[in-house]
Order: C-alpha cells, then structure tokens, then sequence
C-alpha cells in the first residue's frame, strides 16, 4: 500500500480598512480518519460577516467531528443559518475533505467561486452552478468524489480572489494563474496559496476590496517511509493594542 502525504495550506487577508475578516477557516481531524477543510465567507464584510461565516463553519466542524457525511454537513449548515438568520442572509461554503474511510477527496461547493483540481497530470475545473448558504429552502451543495492518489491538488478561493483588480479593470483570470502554477512540478500547498493571494491583493494594488482566502490540498508520496509524524504549522500577524 503507497504511503501518502496530506499537505494543507490556508492563505487569507481581510478587506483593506476593515477591523476583522467576514471569511472564516478551520480544519478539523475526520473521527474515521482523515482531515476536513471548511470555508464560509458572510455576506458583505467585516465583523457581520465574520459572524455569519463563524456560524456556517462552526455547525459544519461540529457535524463532521460527529461523522456526518460532507453532503449531509452542508445541507445542516444551510438550514441552520436560514433558520436562526430567517433566510436573510447568505455564505459561501466549500468543504474539502480528506476521507481516509473510503481513501477519497471529497469536494463540497456551495459558491460561485471555481474550485481546480490537479489529477493525473491535468487540471479540471469544478464549476458547476451552485447556490450559496442561508437563503433558499432548495439548495443543496455540489459534490465531488476523487480517489486518493499522489500528485493531486486542490485549490479554492473566496470572490474577494475571483474578483481581484476589477475596480481596475484588471481582473485577475485565476484559471490562468492556477494552470501556470501547476504546469511543472507540483508546488507546496503553501506556496500555491501564498502565490494566488499574492497576485490577487497585487490586483487591488495592495489595498484588498474584499476579503480574500484561498486553500489548497496537496497530496503527494510520503518523503520518508518511516516517518509517521503529523505536523501542523500556523502563523498569522497580530496588532496589539496598548502595551509596552
């Protein structure tokens, strides 16, 4: 049996001049094993949408710790907020999972955002419609199921990316960006995501019009066959207020 390596990259930054971002991101241990990545982004920006997007992820982390089926979290999720927020307002979801009790990726959509998937060489392009969170009584998420093999990715992205530059008239074309990127050797999560969050707040000249996250799932062959360390990293920059 090969021995895999799961890496996981999150790269976000918040509306340029607002206190707090609307996107929300965490990561959660699967209790069949494996690692679930969800992303909510709230309506509009700042600390309402901050609140909104902590509600949709905060159900969805609960219900996958508990081994609710990805498709199964994202339908709860929606009905949650459309109960408690009475279908006036709405998140992006996207959950990617790492299932290792059935050794797949699992690709949940509810968002207007394109996820691209890396596999077997070639990079496809998840995007059919779907409904963001919180609003219509029909809406359902769009899944993907892909076995787990080495040299696959996935990337996706809140519309604070898909919209980069168009104040400008220099929108960013994020297919292109992902398609460059993944033409030679496979990067590190870290890096596709540093690179896309890069050149979309370049696209606002530095001044984010929106909130902006992206992440990527990078599997590739286990670099040491004795190495059964798991790792995890995460570094984020901080105001203090007052103090000496």
């Amino acid at each position: 049996m090969p021995r895999l390596e799961i890496e996981i990259a999150v790269a976000k930054v918040g509306k340029y001049a607002t206190s707090e971002s609307g996107d929300t991101v965490e990561v959660i241990e699967r209790p069949q094993g494996g690692l679930s990545l969800v992303m909510a982004d709230g309506q509009r920006s700042g600390r309402a949408a901050k609140a909104i997007s902590n509600i949709v992820v905060r159900k969805a982390i609960s219900l996958l710790a508990e081994g609710v089926r990805d498709g199964a979290v994202a339908r709860a999720a929606h009905d949650y907020l459309r109960t408690i927020r009475s279908g006036k307002v709405s998140a992006t979801l996207n959950i990617v999972s790492v299932d290792l009790a059935t050794e797949t990726l699992v690709i949940s959509r509810n968002s207007h955002c394109p996820t691209f998937v890396l596999r077997q060489g070639r990079v496809f392009t998840l995007d059919s419609p779907s409904d963001p969170v919180g609003i219509h009584s029909w809406t359902k998420p769009v899944i993907s199921e892909l076995p787990l093999e080495a040299y696959t990715c996935v990337i996706a992205f809140t519309d604070g990316v898909l919209h980069a530059g168009r104040q400008y008239g220099e929108r960013l074309d994020v297919a292109a960006l992902v398609h460059e990127l993944l033409s030679d050797d496979l990067p590190s999560a870290r890096e596709l995501a540093d690179s896309i969050l890069a050149q979309a707040v370049a696209r606002d000249r530095g001044r984010p019009a929106d909130d902006m996250s992206v992440v990527s799932v990078v599997v590739t062959p286990a670099a040491g066959a004795d190495d059964d360390v798991r790792r995890l990293s995460i570094r984020f920059p901080v105001r203090i207020k007052g103090g000496g």
